[in-house]
């Protein structure tokens, strides 16, 4: 337990958020008396103290006051504690949002850097990386509140990974409530898409995501898929349509010819790494040699847009893993890959464990940037750009979440689901519809119930109230 004093309450967020970045999985708690950490804010400095070590910082004009206590705290711990970080002090999930609003505003690349270490303390290269984003992001963006995109949730895969937080019943145990799902999402889809018709919105992309889509058996994927395509695809002049088949495990031939009659034209099969004892530790059922066969598989089916997920700081694994997964998948030729650090979600079996005192392999910010860069090196070798980036709170490292591709083989719904300028409908259990207020720069969220039984039994409410929401922007 970390024990903290904070004269001034209201940046309690802040506080707590720098010292989670060094401390993860600390109890952290506020303290009304002196304790491990102790921070004095005033109008001219921040001092702060922790046993016999002291920092006082003076406030610059030029910065809020939350960017002065940050910046204040994070120096603090960094000397401390011998770590350091590339992104400073920055911890929103969407960094180049702010190199963007600065491009839109007239700044050059030069001051652009310069604000990201002044304000955050921000590395040159995660700067410059946040600038190529958002050059790349900036002519996909959407600026019109007419067009939107759909999200499709399938809660079921074969089985849950030790890193997952999302809503990913086992297919296992919950075969019986596929078919009474399936009925519902219908149901939720038919009636928003005539309200969506009705107003003469625009659908850009479709995007079928989960859990795992085709974990599903080959009949029902049909089903749901030509239900998808009659009602969302056909005529509808969209731009993309995806599905993440993910797991190896899930994919057969028939769903994958199931994809291409139905004019699916992206795809993902994630391997997240290509070390099988790496694939037995988080839980999952297939080889690295499977993912290979459905890979070539889909290429000989005619998949021209093929993405591959990668996750850095699995459980084990140290820089001759990562060099082992980038040489197989650079073999492969995906047209794009994200890269994902691992996350430590309180609603996983990996946090849990962690919470018993199972702990992660410690591996300094070193070997951790030495793991990205290898990444960087895999794109580059594959002709490959970065275009989208977020980041998300307990990541290995405190890196980033990164989607690099070939040229035209960029997701748009990635770019318009992280830049939120897009209204995103989203159906399924678990599925979280944005609402963007384009001229108010507000956005409404709305999220469906996480559990399948509540879902199908309350299908009607989430209708009215998603209908009731849209109303509210289309009326």
């Amino acid at each position: 337990m970390i024990k903290v004093y904070l004269n001034d309450m209201k940046f309690r967020y802040e506080v707590f958020q720098i010292i989670n970045l060094y401390y993860t999985l600390e109890n952290i708690v506020f303290v009304d008396e002196e304790g491990d950490i102790n921070i004095i804010i005033d109008d001219k400095k921040i001092i702060i103290s922790s046993y016999n070590n002291k920092f006082e910082f003076i406030k610059d004009y030029k910065l809020t006051s939350k960017e002065s206590i940050n910046l204040a705290l994070f120096s603090f711990l960094k000397n401390a504690t011998n770590k350091e970080f590339p992104w400073g002090t920055l911890i929103g999930i969407r960094p180049s949002k702010i190199a963007l609003s600065l491009i839109q505003n007239g700044k050059t690349e030069e001051e652009i850097i310069k604000y990201y270490k002044e304000h955050y303390n921000t590395k040159l290269n995660k700067a410059k990386l946040c600038i190529d984003i958002a050059k790349s992001e900036e002519k996909f963006i959407n600026k019109d509140s007419n067009t939107i995109s759909i999200y499709i949730g399938m809660p079921f895969c074969p089985t849950r990974c030790l890193y997952c937080s999302f809503t990913s019943n086992p297919i296992s145990r919950c075969n019986k409530l596929v078919n009474p799902y399936l009925v519902a999402l219908k149901k939720e889809i038919s009636t928003i898409i005539n309200f969506i018709k009705e107003k003469n919105l625009k659908i850009q992309c479709v995007y079928f995501g989960g859990g795992t889509p085709t974990s599903i058996n080959d009949y029902e994927f049909y089903d749901i898929m030509e239900f998808i395509y009659d009602n969302l695809i056909n005529k509808m002049d969209i731009q993309e349509f995806t599905v993440e088949c993910g797991r190896p495990d899930s994919i057969t031939e028939n769903k994958l010819k199931t994809m291409k009659k139905f004019e699916v034209d992206r795809i993902s099969i994630n391997p997240q790494t290509m070390n099988d004892d790496t694939l037995k530790k988080i839980g999952r059922n297939h080889t690295s040699l499977d993912v290979v066969d459905k890979f070539n598989l889909a290429r000989e089916l005619g998949f021209s847009n093929i993405n591959m997920d990668i996750i850095v700081g699995l459980m084990g694994e140290k820089l001759e893993h990562i060099n082992k997964t980038c040489k197989k998948i650079k073999e492969l030729n995906p047209d794009s890959i994200t890269v994902h650090g691992l996350s430590i979600k309180r609603a996983s079996k990996l946090h849990e464990n962690l919470i018993n005192k199972n702990k992660l392999e410690e591996l300094s910010q070193k070997e951790i940037n030495d793991m990205y860069e290898e990444t960087v090196l895999l794109a580059n070798d594959l002709n490959m750009k970065p275009y989208y980036m977020y980041r998300q709170k307990n990541m290995f490292g405190n890196m980033e979440n990164i989607g690099y591709a070939k040229q035209r083989k960029e997701s748009i719904y990635n770019i318009q689901m992280i830049e939120e300028k897009q209204s995103i409908i989203a159906f399924g259990a678990d599925a979280v519809s944005k609402i963007v207020f384009l001229d108010e720069n507000r956005i409404e969220r709305f999220a469906n119930i996480k559990d399948v039984n509540e879902y199908i039994n309350r299908i009607d409410e989430m209708i009215n109230k998603k209908i009731n929401l849209l109303k509210s922007l289309y009326n």
